[in-house]
C-alpha cells in the first residue's frame, strides 16, 4: 500500500474554513495522530497529501475525499485511520471513512465525473420550484456566459444537469431545495451557475456536497476503494437527516 483515500465531512461553522486552510488543518491533524506520511524532499518538505475537487468556501459537504501519501517501507492500517485522525480534527470535520488506493488509481482530480449537490432556495415556494426543475429538464439547451481567463465564454450547461429533483424527503428541514447531479468533466458546473441558467432571480441558501463519483468498470461509484466494511454515501436524501444530527451547526 502506498497511499491511504479517507473520506471526511465539512459540516457547521467550518464551512467558512478555505480549501488552504483545510489542508493546513490536516498536515497539523496527521503530525498529532502521529500517522506515517511521505514527504516531499528540498528545502522545505511539505507532507504528500492531496485533496479532491475543491469545496466553496461556505458549502457544506459529507464527501470530501483526501489521499495521503505513505513513506516506503511504512504500512498503515487504514482501517484505523479515521479513529485516530478524527479526535485530531476539529469541530465539523470527521473521517467518515478510509481505504488503500490502488496502484494505477487516477488522481481525485482527474477520476471524479460528477457530484450530488443538495441547493436550498431562498425565498421560493414548491410550486416555483417544480416549474423551474420541469422547464430545466425539458430543454435542449441551457445557455450561460461565464468569464474564463479574463474572456466572456458562452455555454450550453444542459449536458452537464445529469438530474435535477426536488428533495422531497420528509425530515430534509422547512426550505424548498433541490438536488442535482452535475458534472465535473470536461468543465464543472457549480450550484451557483445552475441557479443562475435556472433562474437569476433565485438565491442559494445553503449549499451541501452529498456525493461524489468516479465511473468504475460501467459503474457510478463513490472514490473510495469499495470494501465491504465501509460506509458508502448513497444517491439519497435519506442520509441527510443523520447529517443534521451529526453536524455541531448546520444554519
Amino acid at each position: 500500500m502506498t497511499a491511504i483515500r479517507v473520506r471526511f465531512t465539512k459540516l457547521g461553522k467550518v464551512r467558512f474554513t478555505s480549501h488552504r486552510d483545510v489542508a493546513r488543518i490536516f498536515e497539523r491533524a496527521l503530525r498529532k495522530a502521529a500517522i506515517d506520511v511521505a514527504y516531499t524532499e528540498g528545502f522545505s518538505p511539505r507532507p504528500k497529501i492531496a485533496f479532491g475537487l475543491a469545496l466553496s468556501t461556505g458549502h457544506e459537504s459529507l464527501a470530501e475525499y483526501l489521499d495521503i501519501a505513505l513513506p516506503e517501507s511504512r504500512d498503515v492500517d487504514a482501517t484505523e485511520v479515521p479513529g485516530r485522525l478524527s479526535p485530531a480534527l476539529p469541530a465539523g470535520i470527521d473521517v467518515a471513512a478510509a481505504a488503500p488506493v490502488q496502484p494505477g488509481d487516477a488522481s481525485l482530480q482527474e477520476s471524479v465525473t460528477s457530484c450530488t449537490w443538495r441547493i436550498e432556495l431562498r425565498d421560493t415556494r414548491l410550486e416555483a420550484a417544480d416549474r423551474l426543475v420541469t422547464t430545466a429538464l425539458a430543454a435542449d439547451e441551457l445557455m450561460l456566459t461565464r468569464i474564463r481567463k479574463g474572456k466572456e465564454v458562452t455555454d450550453d450547461l444542459r449536458p452537464a444537469v445529469l438530474s435535477l429533483a426536488i428533495d422531497d424527503f420528509a425530515d430534509a428541514g422547512p426550505h424548498v431545495a433541490l438536488l442535482a447531479e452535475l458534472a465535473t468533466q470536461p468543465r464543472g458546473l457549480r450550484p451557483n451557475e445552475l441557479l443562475q441558467v435556472l433562474d437569476p432571480e433565485v438565491e442559494a441558501g445553503s449549499v451541501l456536497r452529498i456525493a461524489q463519483w468516479v465511473a468504475r468498470d460501467g459503474a457510478k461509484v463513490e472514490p473510495l476503494v469499495p470494501r465491504e466494511d465501509s460506509s458508502v454515501v448513497r444517491d439519497h436524501p435519506q442520509h441527510l437527516a443523520l447529517a443534521r444530527r451529526r453536524s455541531p451547526a448546520v444554519a
